[in-house]
Order: C-alpha cells, then structure tokens, then sequence
C-alpha cells in the first residue's frame, strides 16, 4: 500500500468527522458565551445585526431558522436593551432591527469571551504556528460563508 493512500484515507478519515468538530467548536462557543450571558442564537443574530440593521424576515433567512424563532430571539435582545426596533418609513407595517450602544459592547464582550476561550484551547497544540493554522481555518470558514450567501442571493 502506497503512503499516498495511506494520506489520502487519513484526509478522508478527517473530513468524515468535519461535522463532530464543528459541533464541538459550537459548545465551546457556547461555554465562552455563557460568561457574559448570551445564547448561541442571541449572539449570532448581535452579529449579523453589526453588520447592518434587519428585518426578521431577513435575520431568518441568513440564519436558517423561521420567522418566529427570531420573534422570541429578538425579544429577549429588546428587553435587555441591546437591539431597538425602528419603523420603516417606506413601509409603516415593517420593523427594522438595530443595534443599540449597549449591544455593540455586549457584542465586543461576547466576541473576546469566545476568543479568550478559543485561545485557551487553541494553546494546548504543540506550536504557536499550529494554533495559527487553526484561527487561519475560521477565518477561512468566515469568508466561505460570505462567499456562499452572495452566491445564493445572486441566484435568485
């Protein structure tokens, strides 16, 4: 058996257990959220909200989840005074979805808490450039998902 095989059924052995390390990162995300006291669900929707104010309709769709999911999401933001909710003025019936200031710091909070507890993960690989290559691979996984929402909103 050749050792390109070998690499080959490593790399396939790898990529069968993608999904299982994904999860994983999810709960340790969780855990770095749990102390500031934000959801997985709250947090991604503070960060999709940074990047530009939304409709529910709209905040659904880039998170894959229905409508009343993020009513309920949405809410609980509202009450902690971290989104505000602003009436469209071409549409009286729509409400857009905003950040406030107490958001924004909440958001900048809950990012270092999950990079802190990414980093203390990350420390435990044997070099500083392997825990690099690991923040390098989000990041990439970052820019795919960009890549793939412009894909799917060009082809409709």
């Amino acid at each position: 058996m050749s050792s390109k095989t070998a690499d080959e059924r490593a790399r396939q052995r790898e990529r069968a257990t993608i999904g299982r390390t994904a999860a994983g990162l999810a709960k340790q995300v969780e855990i770095g959220l749990g102390s500031v006291d934000l959801s997985l669900p709250q947090y991604r929707v503070l960060g999709l909200l940074d990047e530009s104010s939304a409709f529910s309709s709209a905040l659904a769709e880039r998170l894959a989840v229905r409508p009343p999911s993020i009513t309920a999401i949405i809410d609980g933001l509202v009450a902690r005074g971290l989104v505000e909710r602003r009436p469209v003025e071409s549409d009286r019936r729509r409400v857009d979805h905003a950040l406030t200031g107490a958001g924004l710091a909440m958001l900048n909070s809950a990012d270092a808490a999950v990079a802190d507890r990414l980093c203390e993960i990350a420390a435990c690989l044997d070099t500083p450039a392997e825990a690099e290559r690991a923040f390098d691979g989000l990041a990439t996984w970052r820019h795919a998902f960009i890549a793939y929402r412009a894909a799917r909103r060009s082809a409709t």
